[in-house]
């Protein structure tokens, strides 16, 4: 058999350890049951990257009840809350057993309360739940304050104590105090400062921060006196303390970001501290430049303009002004500029750009014709315009990028195509032109879609930091033009300026004139600008050039003047190179061609497309008929002799706008009479009007006339129209003509004098 142990034997006999096991068991099931209530509703402070303090929220019980963290508890407040409060609060258990008992026998002497011997413990379990002053609610004050030092280390304690502390009104904590009394942080405050503060809660009828300043001073130097007399702190110290003068008064909230702010306590309601990334300085900086400029054009029924400054290194949003002025209620202040979804304008144009340049389709000097084009067919017929009106005939792809043209954004749109697009702005971040992609078409290159500020600043980064959106040769490219200067959406006055910051750009300006957009960066940041109204209502002259672009300027020369880091520098991996080209074409020069240049291009992917501007057609020597091989004379005299010669190899609608714009042009001469041979190769006429699949009304009281055009390639001289297959007429090929319908399906053909055939179908209904 095996003996118990003596202490198993001891607890069996003896009834004194099973009462004490039973005590100890069921204040363990009192403290499960009844835990001390540390859930504290604190105030949301949101935070600069710095610690600085952005903006402050009232807690859930309407106070101003800021959480302080431990490092902001110093030494200097530690040493002055302990000698006032409780000198053996690091010793005691929670309750000091010799201060009550003197407290018990004062009170008892006197007939009256005189003192309480509250410890800083007890008087955190008296903030956490308050009771009336009576002698059962001292004893509870007793139990709750040694639970709570089985709970918390005494550093937690005093951290609570100096959170809950009330300063009158609604107004508690040591943070908050300090805040809104002396507009600083509690780890900035002076020994004269902590010591006003630690005597206020004592006292806050009488002792009232900006109403009753001289006698906070007098109680102050009192207790400076007394910590001097203790040898709490040095003579010097207090002697610095007597001398400093009281600027304490009550000061609003911090209420710098409160767009950001909202943002962010929505997205971490139960944080007390929510840290940002934003910069104070920027941030303030950029507040102060947008309430100045909207100030400004006020007058010209703008009243709005939202900012975000993005640190192209780390990612960062360092500046967030989602409004000029938060509290203006007339002009929709509240409404978050940098979320709110609008249309881009032209701001997309140059990721797609960016993308034809990944996709091989251009090069910078690659050409793409602006004319007027019908894009598409029927009810989806789409005929956009330039933001000028004008045309300029076949330009260079970073002319048309520089320029902002919309005929070369949409022909480059219809290359590369919407749902590759449209991917490619879902990889970037852009999530409503997600939600809309099925219903997204050609025009969204030019406003047609909604974006927000956001997205788009943030896609901006991609040209200016290592992101993977683009290759790092399309990127360079796109910066390349975006840095040039000459171009129509510099601002008015800024041209040879010395406000004029070292930054790649580019702006929009939304149909109905209603958001003007400036989008720059440089190494450092990306600067996203809105400006417009909130309503929607459109302006006349409102532009991304003129109302957007200057208070980019005013922002990179305020944030970023001088920065010392540099441009951007073509990438190094050798895939980005020079070659010769065609300045005709941008293509690969053939030897007829008669200029060369210089373009960039990136290795192994950008089509190496040989020059074909010209064609080479033989002609009598009056140049009056042209020859085909067939039908070429063979005679060496020099009145018979062909002569061969080179014509401009024009796409149908250049030459239809040559002719629309009264442009001359190298036509190829008439067709020889005497051939008889049929042509079939080349392009067929382009029938413009009628669309393709369209219904036509016609009002059988007054019917009206109906329009045939069409396009064709530059050797066409003469052109047949056909109404269901019966010969209409015959006209020149940038000739209109104009006929009477009748209702019913009707097809119309359109053949040039090579044999090439176009047809279309509509249908013709009464009105």
């Amino acid at each position: 058999m095996i003996n118990s142990s003596p202490f198993l034997n001891y607890i069996r006999t003896h009834r004194w350890p099973k009462v004490a096991l039973a005590v100890l068991l069921g204040l363990f099931l009192l403290d499960r049951l009844f835990p001390p209530p540390l859930n504290v509703p604190y105030s949301s402070i949101v935070t600069a990257a710095d610690s600085t303090t952005l903006h402050a929220f009232l807690s859930r019980d309407d106070k101003w009840r800021m959480y302080a963290t431990l490092s902001e508890i110093t030494p200097t407040l530690r040493q002055t809350i302990l000698q006032k409060e409780d000198r053996w609060f690091r010793w005691h258990p929670g309750i000091n057993p010799v201060a009550m008992v003197r407290a018990l026998g004062r009170n008892l002497l006197s007939g009256k309360r005189t003192s309480g011997a509250s410890t800083i413990t007890m008087q955190v379990v008296r903030l956490l739940e308050p009771r009336p002053r009576t002698y059962g609610s001292k004893v509870m004050e007793v139990l709750r304050a040694l639970q709570l030092e089985l709970h918390l280390s005494k550093d937690e304690i005093l951290q609570l104590y100096l959170n809950l502390v009330p300063y009158g009104g609604n107004i508690e904590g040591i943070k908050s105090a300090s805040l809104l009394f002396f507009g600083k942080l509690p780890q900035l405050l002076s020994l004269a400062e902590i010591t006003t503060l630690a005597i206020i809660p004592n006292r806050p009828s009488s002792l009232r921060l900006g109403e009753n300043n001289a006698a906070v001073v007098t109680a102050r130097n009192a207790w400076l006196n007394r910590f001097l007399a203790a040898g709490t702190f040095s003579q010097s110290a207090i002697d610095n303390a007597l001398l400093e003068p009281l600027n304490a008064h009550r000061r609003p909230a911090p209420n710098v970001a409160p767009h950001l702010s909202l943002r962010l306590q929505s997205e971490h309601p139960d944080e007390p501290i929510i840290v940002s990334t934003l910069q104070a300085n920027v941030q303030a900086a950029a507040e102060r430049l947008v309430r100045q400029y909207v100030d400004r054009i006020r007058t010209q029924n703008i009243h709005n303009a939202a900012v975000l400054v993005i640190n192209n290194q780390t990612g960062a949003i360092e500046a967030y002004v989602g409004s000029a002025a938060f509290d203006d209620i007339v002009d929709g202040g509240q409404v978050d500029g940098v979320r709110a979804i609008r249309s881009p304008g032209s701001a997309l144009k140059p990721l797609l750009y960016a993308l034809a340049f990944d996709q091989g389709l251009i090069t910078p000097k690659a050409k793409i014709n602006d004319v007027p084009t019908n894009f598409g067919a029927g009810s989806g017929s789409y005929e956009p315009d330039n933001y000028d009106r004008q045309f300029n005939g076949p330009v260079t792809a970073e002319f048309a990028l520089a320029n902002s043209l919309n005929i070369p954004a949409v022909k480059l749109l219809r290359d590369v195509s919407t749902p590759v697009f449209v991917a490619k702005l879902r990889e970037a971040g852009f999530k409503t032109v997600q939600k809309q992609a099925p219903d997204l078409g050609l025009s969204m290159i030019l406003g047609g879609c909604g974006v927000t500020l956001e997205e788009l600043t943030r896609s901006y980064t991609a040209f200016a930091s290592p992101q993977k959106l683009f290759s790092p040769e399309a990127t360079f490219l796109v910066t390349n033009i975006l840095t040039q200067i000459t171009r129509p959406d510099l601002p008015n006055n800024f041209d040879n300026s010395y406000h004029l910051p070292r930054i790649a750009w580019k702006t929009g300006t939304s149909y109905g004139r209603r958001d003007a957009w400036s989008v720059g960066y440089n190494r450092h940041y990306t600067v996203g600008v809105w400006v417009g109204n909130f309503s929607g209502i459109g302006v006349p002259n409102l532009s991304g050039a003129n109302t957007a672009t200057p208070l980019l300027f005013q922002l990179f020369n305020a944030i970023d003047y001088n920065a010392p880091t540099g441009w951007f520098r073509p990438p190094t991996d050798g895939k980005l190179g020079f070659r010769q080209i065609c300045p005709e074409s941008g293509d690969v020069p053939e030897h007829s061609c008669a200029g060369r240049a210089t373009d960039y291009y990136i290795m192994g992917v950008s089509r190496a497309n040989r020059c074909q501007h010209q064609t080479q057609v033989y002609t009598n020597p009056a140049a009056t008929i042209s020859y085909c091989a067939h039908c070429r004379p063979a005679g060496m005299d020099s009145l018979t002799r062909p002569v061969a010669r080179l014509y401009p190899n024009l796409a149908p609608e250049v030459v239809a706008w040559y002719a629309a714009s009264h442009r001359p042009y190298a036509a190829i001469p008439p067709h020889n009479p005497a051939c008889s041979r049929v042509f079939g190769n080349g392009v067929a006429p382009l029938i413009t009007s009628l669309n393709e699949g369209s219904d036509y009304f016609i009002d059988p009281k007054s019917p009206a006339d109906l329009a045939l055009t069409c396009q064709t390639a530059n050797d066409v001289q003469q052109v047949y129209w056909y109404l269901n297959n019966q010969l209409f007429r015959t006209a020149e090929p940038t000739e209109t003509l104009f006929f009477r319908p009748t209702p019913g399906v009707l097809t119309v053909s359109c053949a040039d004098d090579k044999g090439r055939v176009s047809k279309v179908r509509v249908v013709v209904k009464r009105g």
